[in-house]
């Protein structure tokens, strides 16, 4: 095992956290989950991101604190969203140990991790990977992620510095990305390569059709811009319902630029989704109201609006040529290149995977897919999806707390986010697990810290501003 500068920086802030207090540790948690192409710990050939590494930290400042651990652990009791995802944390890990041995030799994978036999790039016999294990410690972090969550989010001054550090977190990841570009414009990029030491295939010097490929702090463009639909959908979400218009506005505007120039089809797909769910959610929160004929207006002009720059660039030849290359090399031709013939076996193989297997999956980490709902259906099977499925569902739809609250507005912004990167999962995730800042999210999503004893000006920090 060896210690990454990043560790020992990660280690530092650690310590400091416990001093300070579990929010302030949970603030640099939700902070560090960006930083997705850095390893701080390297055991072997698995890696330990900074995020991660900082979570022990975290569930260490929380135990300490009897309320804080009694309400993360009642929160995987029946039937809270945390049991069915402590169901299918369990599952997972038992279809990691039994799975690739009772179903062994006969079921051919795209494996995730390193196998018994020598890496081709094409399948290989159904048996045990290192990503079993590496998948299960992941999932596992998974659930004590959004037990903790949950937790501090449960009372209202924890709901209110969760929902400040998720703003944070937008405001970071736009600089990362900034950053990404500007070492690369002034050939200067060594200068992050202190936060790109995991052991990856990293693509943050990669170009399309002459512009750079926006990574940000992640492995390649696609992880990044999973990441920035999901807060652009936060900040989106907060904007139309008027908290702190003046910040989560231009946060949300800038990150939609950014996703759109990552030149990602998962960003390029994905935003016209996320658009729609900021925009479903301005109709649902607002309506058209007679007394507000301004609002009412604007509601209705956005798709007259849409359907018109898409009339006046088609109208345009340089601009319509412009465009329709762009989204020809990054959407349309993507199935017949290289890239997307390779994830294209992968899904195909996945799920024949779920078929050869019975609808038993061949294990949490055994198969490598590249979309979400098929890496579910070959790794963990029909009853590792249901138990999914019921942890989301319950996390989004029970109604908590009055509607149009400060922290009615906050879960909504979550779920949103949620969705988006969902979203962004469904067209490039090559495993079930979803990163710590989804975790988060859905912790926030289903908190409820008007259940409080006692008051507190819950996001009274972000005031409602002019209705929109």
């Amino acid at each position: 095992m060896s210690i990454a500068p990043i560790g020992l920086v990660t280690i530092v802030a650690g310590l400091l956290c416990l001093l300070m207090g579990h929010r302030a540790a949970f603030t640099a948690l939700v902070i560090a989950t960006l930083f997705g192409a850095a390893a701080a710990l390297l055991i072997g050939p698995a890696n330990i991101p900074p995020a991660d590494l900082l979570l022990g930290f975290v569930a260490a400042s929380v135990i300490m604190r009897s309320r804080e651990t009694a309400h993360a652990i009642g929160s995987m009791r029946f039937p809270e969203p945390g049991f069915w995802l402590l169901c299918l944390v369990l599952y997972g890990v038992a279809s990691a140990v039994l799975a690739p041995r009772l179903l062994g030799g006969n079921i051919p994978i795209i494996p995730l991790g390193t196998s018994d036999y020598a890496s081709t790039g094409s399948t290989v016999p159904l048996g045990p990977v290192s990503s079993n294990f590496t998948q299960s410690v992941y999932l596992i972090a998974d659930l004590i992620c959004f037990a903790i969550a949950a937790s501090i989010a449960s009372r209202p001054a924890g709901f209110e510095t969760i929902a400040r550090a998720l703003l944070f977190c937008a405001a970071a990841n736009i600089l990362l990305a900034f950053l990404d570009i500007g070492t690369y414009a002034t050939g200067t990029s060594w200068l992050l390569d202190f936060m790109r030491n995991a052991q990856y295939a990293l693509h943050f010097d990669d170009e399309v059709t002459g512009m750079k490929r926006i990574v940000g702090s992640f492995t390649e463009a696609s992880s990044f811009a999973r990441t920035t639909l999901g807060l652009t959908a936060f900040t989106g979400t907060l904007w139309v319902c008027g908290r702190s218009p003046a910040l989560t506005g231009p946060l949300a505007a800038i990150s939609l630029v950014l996703v759109i120039l990552s030149t990602s089809s998962t960003g390029l797909a994905g935003a016209p989704l996320v658009l729609l769910i900021i925009y479903v959610t301005a109709v649902a929160r607002s309506g058209f109201q007679m007394n507000h004929p301004f609002r009412s207006a604007a509601m209705l002009c956005v798709p007259l609006l849409a359907i018109a720059a898409v009339l006046a660039i088609s109208l345009n030849d340089a601009a319509s040529a412009t465009i329709s290359n762009y989204l020809n090399v990054l959407i349309f031709d993507k199935s017949t290149s290289e890239s997307g013939i390779e994830r294209g076996s992968w899904n195909t193989f996945a799920l024949q995977n779920f078929f050869d297997s019975y609808g038993i999956g061949v294990g949490l980490g055994t198969s490598r897919a590249s979309s979400f709902p098929l890496a579910l259906l070959s790794n963990v099977g029909v009853a590792g999806t249901l138990f999914y499925l019921l942890f989301i569902g319950t996390a989004f739809l029970g109604r908590r707390g009055a509607p149009m609250s400060g922290p009615s507005d906050v879960r909504l912004a979550a779920r949103n986010a949620c969705l988006g990167l969902i979203i962004g999962d469904t067209f490039a995730a090559p495993t079930v697990e979803q990163g710590l800042l989804f975790y988060i999210l859905v912790g926030m999503a289903c908190a409820q810290p008007e259940r409080a004893t006692y008051q507190h000006p819950v996001m009274s920090r972000l005031p409602t501003g002019a209705e929109i």
